[in-house]
């Protein structure tokens, strides 16, 4: 039973980050349909800003009060990979909507550009970030140890996801940019500036993606590649789940995460990767369009 329950969390902890990671997706990706090969790296660049972070709280403020450092960097890295992102669809992405293999390669392309960045400014070394002492530990109950810094995570990923939840469907904002997304020329018609819409969404899908990489950083060693260990298990929550349905890749997450985890108990973790990923395919040869379909007047025509 303990056993039991300790797979469960982890599994659970693992859905979470697969969730954070893939509720920029379920927006660049599953509304926008642009493929964004660079969305690891906008993980990665917010566990960068929040080891920066962290060195600058500890350089500046009493030891005292420096672990409010995390609660700082998760808004900084959020406004920095806002910013990333606006910038690269003004000048990429914009050019290239409707044509998603070229949209590939060249977030492919931008992706290789930032890891070299990475590399020449912070080494190829790994950096670590700290956790906070209150999130240092876990919580004992009976023979199983829940680790505070994967509770926090989880906790993260349901407020971002009901932040999400109330922009796409309960703000004026999120009516104009499903009403672009459905149907780009009817929503000109009704004075919807489409332009400002799509770089506003393709930004706030990167600004989630840097707050994924504040949780990242709390996991482990932060180095140029570690949005790619998330962004295969991201493309796979957002497609199982259905493109553009917030509720399937909430599903898909869960899928893929306890899949993971279960299937790692008893074999490797090559092997889980693998099982997985067939899993998907399978599931996709029958259910191509994923557990949730988006309906609206363009697709039933």
């Amino acid at each position: 039973m303990v056993q039991l329950i300790n797979t469960l969390f982890n599994g659970l902890s693992l859905s979470s980050i697969v969730l954070l990671t893939s509720l920029g997706l379920a927006i660049t990706f599953g509304l926008m349909r642009v493929i964004n090969m660079a969305h690891g790296e906008f993980v990665m660049i917010g566990a960068y800003t929040t080891y920066v972070v962290q060195n600058v709280f500890s350089g500046f403020l009493p030891e005292s009060i420096q672990w409010i450092f995390y609660f700082a960097a998760i808004p900084i890295a959020f406004g920095i990979t806002f910013l990333f992102g606006s910038i690269l669809e003004k000048l990429v992405i914009s050019r290239l909507y409707g044509r998603e293999m070229d949209s590939l390669l060249a977030t492919w392309g931008i992706s290789l550009i930032l890891q070299q960045a990475a590399r020449s400014i912070f080494g190829t070394q790994g950096v670590n970030v700290t956790a906070p002492s209150f999130l240092q530990g876990g919580l004992k109950i009976g023979g199983c140890t829940f680790s505070y810094n994967r509770i926090f995570i989880i906790f993260l990923v349901l407020l971002c996801l009901i932040g999400m939840y109330f922009v796409i469907y309960r703000s004026g904002f999120g009516k104009k940019m499903r009403a672009v997304m459905q149907n780009r020329p009817m929503a000109q018609c009704m004075g919807i500036d489409s332009r400002k819409v799509d770089n506003i969404t393709f930004a706030i899908g990167s600004g989630l993606a840097g707050i994924a990489g504040c949780s990242v950083a709390l996991l482990g060693s932060i180095d140029s590649t570690i949005g790619q260990s998330y962004i295969v298990n991201s493309f796979m929550a957002v497609v199982l789940g259905g493109v553009g349905k917030l509720a399937g890749t909430v599903l898909g997450s869960g899928i893929i995460g306890f899949s993971s985890i279960f299937t790692e108990n008893y074999t490797s973790s090559t092997i889980a990767k693998a099982l997985v990923l067939l899993i998907v395919i399978i599931f996709l040869q029958k259910r191509p369009q994923g557990l949730f379909v988006i309906k609206s007047r363009s697709l039933d025509e």
